[in-house]
């Protein structure tokens, strides 16, 4: 039986995104989602030895977003955070894969977005299947640090493609897996021509698992394009708003799970269909270098859809007559990822990069028995250092601690390799007071719940207060099966 302030919150709920009877026509919202993807394996940002025509074309006809950023590196914060429009810290979501069997529920008022929208009368779906002549499904992925009623498959309509032509307008997110480790896609790119990072080795492992992660963006893109022209065959493509973006940055050593540029930038781009007017944001073909961050997504899409935002989400609208002013300032944080406890914290703001690490007696290689599984040159990198191998910019993650602080400025320095909180010019120590300052508000404007611990069992676990340990990768069970088979 609900209680009655459970009542009241839906109540108050219901009516921050109420629609009058006569609601005019209003767009399909299509989200393709990447996992673990960066900008830097998406070639109309740039990106060598990786090929993505879709992508490219998608971001011709609509906006590509240069400055994009979750609020987490890993998956489970990220989409807690860009699903609910709050920040993870605030929700009490920023330990990955927390909350999966202790009843843990979203704060009074905080909903998803399916919720939002289906309120406002859109079918929501999280797509699996698909038509069988695109050869995949969808992962149906949701992946929440909290308990939804019934399970998080319930948050949405369905899960099917085909329903959605007979349920406008609709909400569809579509999950793809293929950026997640262990990549899987065909060889493409040349390992000899690559880009690596300078505080990566120059190694043949290194070029390898590189050319392997650009090799699974190309295969992303391949799909994409399937369901684009699926889209396109449904007859839906010009009512429906296209968003592609990362739920997090690339599955690199230095991306995943960390703090820095590669762990949070994403690629965004929106393309805006023809039988709706676009908002002035949008024009086919432009770039925009707003600072955007994810949970922004989510009030924004209420607002597409015609309601209103709810006046305690922390996320901002950036499309459309209601968008706010740019952000100043965007923030990240990163907590415990399966065995291992980090409590980092971050700021951006348009030049420069700030980093407070609340544990750093502990190294960059903590050990962490998924990346020591999966990553090559997190192995690699310990290998290398022992034998006196590394630059100075490599071994800085293999040193036996991390600094408190880190400062880069990302003009003059886009791979943050030269920390400059020891700086002795004015202009770094002011930028370095200003961030630190921020950084400081934010924590607590947030409420951040990351500074009270989990308790050394549930940590131990890997998040599962019951007996039965959390997985530690959110590689589909489907696809583990067939990578175990590989490896026999």
């Amino acid at each position: 039986m609900n209680s009655p302030s459970r009542v009241l919150s839906l109540l108050f709920a219901l009516a921050a995104v109420a629609l009058p009877a006569s609601a005019a026509p209003r767009p399909n919202i299509l989200w393709l989602i990447a996992e673990d993807m960066s900008p830097d394996a998406v070639a109309c940002y740039g990106a060598q030895q990786v090929w993505t025509p879709n992508l490219d074309k998608l971001a011709a006809e609509g906006v590509r977003y240069t400055r994009a950023y979750t609020t987490a590196p890993v998956c489970s914060a990220s989409r807690s955070a860009f699903m609910t429009g709050m920040y993870q810290i605030t929700i009490g979501a920023q330990n990955h894969r927390s909350h999966r069997d202790d009843g843990y529920q979203l704060p009074a008022g905080v909903r998803v977005l399916p919720d939002w929208l289906h309120d406002l009368g859109y079918y929501t779906a999280n797509i699996r299947d698909l038509p069988a002549s695109l050869g995949f499904k969808g992962t149906n992925k949701t992946d929440w640090n909290f308990e939804y009623p019934g399970g998080q498959a319930k948050a949405f309509d369905g899960h099917d493609w085909a329903a959605l032509k007979s349920h406008q307008p609709f909400y569809a997110q579509l999950n793809f897996q293929e950026t997640h480790r262990t990549y899987h896609a065909p060889a493409k790119a040349d390992p000899a021509k690559v880009v690596i990072p300078p505080y990566y080795p120059d190694h043949p492992v290194t070029r390898k698992d590189w050319a392997e992660y650009l090799d699974s963006a190309s295969e992303l893109d391949r799909k994409i394009g399937l369901v684009l022209k699926q889209l396109e065959a449904d007859g839906l493509a010009d009512s429906t708003i296209v968003m592609f973006f990362g739920d997090h940055g690339e599955s690199q050593v230095r991306g995943k799970q960390f703090c820095y540029e590669e762990g949070l930038h994403i690629p965004l781009i929106i393309r805006w269909p023809k039988n709706f007017p676009a908002p002035s944001q949008v024009s086919p073909g432009k770039v925009d270098d707003r600072l955007i961050e994810a949970i922004d997504f989510t009030p924004t899409m209420i607002d597409i859809a015609g309601g209103e935002k709810p006046e305690k989400m922390q996320g901002q609208i950036f499309l459309g007559e209601h968008a706010a002013p740019p952000h100043q300032y965007v923030f990240g944080a990163r907590d415990r990822c399966d065995e291992t406890v980090f409590r980092l914290r971050t700021v951006r703001d348009d030049r420069y990069r700030y980093i407070r690490n609340f544990t750093p007696e502990k190294p960059f290689l903590s050990p962490n028995e998924y990346k020591e599984r999966q990553y090559p040159v997190w192995n690699l990198l310990k290998e290398l250092d022992a034998q006196g191998k590394l630059t100075p910019a490599q071994k800085f993650l293999t040193a036996p601690h991390m600094p408190p602080e880190e400062l880069y400025d990302l003009q003059a320095d886009p791979y943050e390799i030269n920390n400059l909180v020891n700086s002795t010019k004015p202009e770094d120590q002011a930028e370095l007071k200003k961030l630190r300052g921020v950084l400081e508000k934010w924590l607590v404007d947030a409420d951040d719940q990351g500074r009270f611990p989990e308790p050394p069992e549930v940590v131990a676990n890997k998040g599962a207060t019951k007996a039965t340990a959390a997985g530690d990768d959110a590689t589909p069970k489907k696809q583990k099966r067939k990578n175990k088979k590989k490896a026999e």
